[in-house]
């Protein structure tokens, strides 16, 4: 989906970046809560 786009030149960027794993975090996480949920069902 939006995981090719590491090869930009935003990856110069340390703020950017930063963010970028923090969102990634972010992502897993909520995956994660929903897959927990989805097998305590």
């Amino acid at each position: 989906m939006g995981l090719g786009g590491n090869g930009g030149g935003e990856a110069g960027q340390a703020g950017k970046s930063g963010f970028s794993l923090i969102i990634v975090l972010f992502i897993v996480l909520i995956i994660v809560g929903v897959s927990y949920i989805g097998l305590s069902f």
